[in-house]
């Protein structure tokens, strides 16, 4: 199990991707959930995590025809390239590190304008860039704790739609580029079907539910061999979830198959995952990837309400921040009884301006939240009552309006 600090990213701004014109987080934590209308760009920024971990796994060129290209991609109307920049730590009191990516097209398809990575030793030290490229050709310091005076590696890219980051950081020279390569290759991106974990797929254990959560029965073999404990946590929350369920359990089939099984407390026969709730399924794959022994180092997850009951909502944003001691939680929802279990810097509303651009506002920084929460007011309940000023899609296109404390 990994007992370390995980990264964070602190910081994320992003032009040109979609309706995301100008977005700028600052101060982002290690749990941080999106609300906002249908359409307000939730799932537009979990897609800019989707796209660069792609960047990183499958290549520039297969993330960006899988989204349509420049056509797709690309802000309506805009004519710049598309640039995502991040700042976060690799560890709590490391420094902070800012990851620039800028990608445009050509009659050859995508390709890196520019990219850099810079860092500042000390607080008082100059930022410098340890790694900076443009159109394939740059620059990289080597070496574990890179500084200004050290020697600066001249270095040709394959091609121009090639990351300098993915490709450096293969390199053991590199440690710091290699980290942030980890880091990145290492997210958890998660699009659950309850249909999806109905399956009965080949025997053999896994040790991390996939994206569409259709390896749910191998990552429970996994856990009943190597971690049994672990597993018997997850069982013990899930029967307190869900009324008189008793054991969750696989059986490999005589062709190779693996059966996931639930059993019900009045019953002496398990039934087969296939017949068993959405919300049942729902709930064990969310609980498998929040109490995973050694996690993703970022996890992003898309409306957890889905499927469960309301009640079990504030819960499930308490375990979702409990496993943000060892890894960093996106989270998109509409749902205010999620939304009640969290914090007010923990929420970002989303909403489009009157351009049809998404903006953005921490529930922390409108005016009055935080002493309502203080004095013992739930925020979902604040979100549905309009005093956040904005994320109603009934008034003014979501976007600013009144608070109905000021009126």
């Amino acid at each position: 199990m990994n007992n370390s600090t995980p990264p964070r990213i602190e910081y994320l701004h992003v032009q040109n991707y979609r309706a995301l014109r100008d977005l700028e987080l600052k101060e982002i934590t290690p749990l941080t959930v999106f609300l906002g209308p249908n359409g307000s760009g939730k799932s537009t920024i979990f897609d800019v995590f989707a796209f660069l971990s792609d960047c990183f796994t499958i290549g520039l060129r297969k993330a960006w025809d899988k989204r349509g290209r420049f056509r797709e991609l690309r802000t309506r109307g805009e004519t710049g390239p598309i640039t995502i920049k991040i700042k976060y730590r690799e560890e709590r009191q490391s420094p902070l590190i800012t990851y620039y990516l800028s990608i445009d097209e050509n009659e050859r398809g995508p390709f890196v304008t520019e990219e850099w990575l810079q860092w500042r030793r000390g607080s008082r030290g100059k930022p410098f860039r340890f790694l900076s490229f443009k159109n394939g050709v740059g620059q990289v310091i080597s070496g574990d704790t890179p500084s200004e005076e050290d020697e600066r590696i001249e270095e040709t890219l394959d091609t121009p739609d090639v990351l300098a980051v993915s490709t450096l950081g293969q390199f053991a020279r590199n440690p710091r580029v290699s980290a942030l390569r980890r880091f990145i290759t290492d997210w958890y991106l998660s699009y659950l079907s309850a249909d999806s974990a109905r399956g009965v797929p080949e025997a053999g254990a896994q040790e991390r539910l996939s994206a569409t959560g259709d390896n749910l029965p191998n990552v429970i073999q996994y856990l009943k061999e190597q971690y049994p404990d672990r597993l018997q946590q997850i069982l013990d929350t899930l029967t307190k979830r869900i009324p008189r369920l008793e054991k969750v359990d696989t059986e490999i089939l005589l062709d190779g198959r693996l059966l996931l099984r639930i059993k019900d407390a009045p019953f002496d026969q398990p039934v087969l995952a296939r017949y068993a709730s959405d919300g049942t399924l729902k709930m064990l794959s969310y609980l498998t990837i929040l109490y995973d022994p050694d996690p993703p180092q970022l996890i992003g997850i898309e409306e957890p309400e889905n499927y469960l009951h309301p009640r079990l909502l504030q819960e499930l944003a308490e375990e979702c921040r409990n496993a943000s001691a060892q890894t960093q939680l996106m989270v998109t929802t509409h749902s205010p009884f999620f939304v009640n279990g969290l914090k007010p810097e923990e929420v970002w509303v989303l909403y489009r301006d009157d351009n049809g651009f998404t903006q953005a506002q921490r529930t922390a920084d409108i005016r009055g939240i935080v002493e309502f929460v203080k004095e013992g007011s739930l925020l979902g309940y604040l979100w549905m009552e309009g005093h956040f000023g904005m994320g109603d899609p009934l008034k003014a296109n979501g976007g600013p309006i009144q608070p109905s404390f000021l009126l």
